[in-house]
C-alpha cells in the first residue's frame, strides 16, 4: 500500500511538472534566453554595443529564472570587450550557456562582435554592427525517464524510445545598429539570420526539420535626464527611461523600466508584458534591481515578481550581473559616450 501511494504521488508529481513545463511553453515562446539586465550583458542584446565604453570591459551575467521548479531555466553569459581608437572600432567576444529541465536541454553559443562608430552630425551618432556565433544545442537522454520504463516495481533502465543525438552544432550570425546623441539613444537588431539547424534527430529532407531557430528582431531606446548639481546636491543625479521590445515568430514581448542613479547607487524597476494589445495581452513580470556603479566596477542584482499564471509556481527569477572596465593605456580623444544604463 505504501509503495503504491509513494508511486501515485511520483506520478502526479511528474505530471504537475510536465504541466507547468507546458504553461512555460506557451508564455515564453521565443527559442533564446532572457536577461532583464539586458544593458548589462550589451554584447548579448546587439553587437553594435562592442567596445561601447571605449575601454576594456569584462562582464558576467547568471540568471536562475524559475527557482521553485527543479531543474528550471539557469542561463550563465560572460563577455570580453575592446576598442581600437585608431579605428573606431570595437570587437567583443560572448561565451553564452542555458540549461534547462532534467535532462539538462542545454544551449551553448560562442562569437565574435564587431561594431563600428562615425558621426552623422556634431549631435548625432551611429554604430552598426555584426556578430558571428558557433551554436550548439544538447540533451542528456540517460537523465530522462520515458513512460514506458515506469512501472509499480520501480522504473526500467532501458525505453523504447528512440534516441536522438546528444547534440547538434551549426553557425549563426545577426546584425544591429544604433543611433544615440548626448542624452537618448534607438536602436534595432535582428538575430539568428542565417536560421541554425537545432534538431537532435537527422532528417534526410529540409522539410521535415521542425527545429529551425526563427529570426528575432528587437527595437530598444531610451532617454537620460541628469538633475543640475547644486549647494546641497553636490552629488550627480540622473534618471533613465529605457525599453526594448522583441519579435520572434509568433511571440511579442516588451520591457519597459526606469533607472534612478545616484552614485553609487542604482535602482531600478521595470515591467515585462503587452497590457493593451489584444493579440498579445498579457503580464509577465515586474522587476526590481539595485546596483552599485563606480568607474571600474559594477555589481547589479534583480528579482522578477512574476504576474502571470504561473505566479503560484516559479518562485521568479533570480539575477546577478558583474563587470569589470579598465584601459591598458591612456584614451587622447574620448568619443561620445552612449548614454544607455548598464544594468
Amino acid at each position: 500500500m505504501e509503495r503504491n501511494i509513494h508511486i501515485y504521488k511520483l506520478i502526479k508529481l511528474k505530471v504537475i511538472s510536465i504541466a507547468i513545463m507546458f504553461l512555460s511553453i506557451h508564455a515564453v515562446k521565443a527559442q533564446d534566453p532572457q536577461f532583464s539586465q539586458f544593458y548589462s550583458n550589451y554584447l548579448y542584446l546587439a553587437p553594435s554595443f562592442a567596445g561601447l565604453n571605449y575601454e576594456n570591459r569584462l562582464a558576467m551575467n547568471y540568471r536562475n529564472q524559475w527557482p521553485e521548479i527543479t531543474n528550471g531555466f539557469v542561463t550563465y553569459s560572460v563577455s570580453f570587450e575592446h576598442y581600437f581608437s585608431k579605428f573606431n572600432s570595437g570587437l567583443g567576444i560572448l561565451m553564452l550557456r542555458d540549461e534547462a529541465g532534467t535532462g539538462k536541454l542545454r544551449t551553448t553559443n560562442i562569437g565574435l562582435q564587431y561594431s563600428f562608430d562615425f558621426k552623422i552630425t556634431e549631435s548625432f551618432h551611429c554604430r552598426p554592427g555584426m556578430h558571428f556565433m558557433y551554436t550548439e544545442r544538447g540533451l542528456d537522454f540517460n537523465q530522462l525517464i520515458f513512460k514506458d520504463q515506469m512501472s509499480a516495481s520501480g522504473n526500467s533502465p532501458v525505453s523504447a524510445e528512440v534516441v536522438a543525438m546528444d547534440n547538434v552544432g551549426d553557425i549563426d550570425f545577426a546584425s544591429s545598429i544604433l543611433t544615440y546623441s548626448h542624452n537618448f539613444w534607438v536602436g534595432f537588431s535582428a538575430d539568428h539570420l542565417l536560421r541554425p539547424n537545432q534538431s537532435l534527430y537527422d532528417f534526410e529532407e529540409e522539410a521535415g526539420n521542425l527545429a529551425k531557430v526563427p529570426i528575432k528582431y528587437q527595437v530598444f531606446g531610451g532617454t537620460k535626464y541628469v538633475a543640475k548639481q547644486r549647494l546641497l546636491r553636490p552629488i550627480p543625479t540622473s534618471l533613465q527611461f529605457a525599453f526594448l521590445f522583441k519579435s520572434q515568430k509568433n511571440y511579442r514581448q516588451l520591457d519597459a523600466g526606469l533607472y534612478w542613479h545616484r552614485n553609487p547607487l542604482v535602482f531600478g524597476l521595470w515591467y515585462r508584458g503587452i497590457p493593451v494589445a489584444k493579440s498579445f495581452k498579457y503580464n509577465d513580470a515586474l522587476t526590481l534591481l539595485v546596483g552599485v556603479k563606480t568607474n571600474s566596477f559594477n555589481i547589479g542584482y534583480s528579482y522578477d515578481f512574476t504576474t502571470s499564471r504561473l505566479i503560484t509556481n516559479t518562485n521568479g527569477a533570480h539575477e546577478i550581473s558583474l563587470s569589470y572596465t579598465f584601459n591598458t593605456r591612456e584614451i587622447k580623444r574620448r568619443p561620445k559616450m552612449v548614454p544607455c544604463p548598464e544594468f
